[in-house]
């Protein structure tokens, strides 16, 4: 008995006034994005996790995050997240807990319900009537470096 694939279906993509364009595909690359639309993860409420994240633009974390090191342009941790490890982004926006070494190149803000515990650093610092901070804040105030060249 010889099986064959399943025939496939093709539809036409809605298109015109109303409809979001879709991504460009360029073989062996990927989809390109939009210039606001960053790579996002979100661990929900409820989710933990534990390890390495690569790739992210942005780290949203209403659930828990161990992690060693961690890259990214912007963290945003929720109301009742914790993240226990190492980040180093851009921006920082804390509604929940951080515990360990944060670094926010430009911004850092607690908001009235985050907690920051063990050592942030940054360059600008707000923080909400009711964050909280313990333990050290280390202010970045050496220029921003230049892309290095490659000749």
């Amino acid at each position: 008995m010889t099986t064959r694939p399943p025939a496939t279906q093709t539809q036409a993509l809605p298109t015109g006034p109303g409809v979001p364009p879709r991504p460009t595909v360029i073989p062996g690359r990927g989809p390109l994005r939009e210039p606001g639309e960053r790579r996002t993860l979100v661990v929900g409420r409820g989710i933990s996790v534990q390890g390495t994240v690569q790739d992210a633009e942005r780290l949203v974390v209403e659930g828990t995050v161990e992690a060693s090191m961690i890259h990214a342009a912007e963290l945003a941790i929720a109301p009742g997240g914790v993240f226990k490890g190492e980040v180093e982004v851009e921006e920082a926006e804390i509604a929940g807990t951080i515990d360990g070494t944060l670094t926010a190149r430009a911004n850092l803000i607690v908001r009235a319900t985050g907690r920051v515990l063990g050592t942030a650093r940054c360059r600008r610092l707000t923080v909400e009537d009711g964050g909280q901070i313990t333990g050290r804040i280390e202010m970045i105030t050496e220029p921003a470096r230049a892309p290095e060249t490659v000749n």
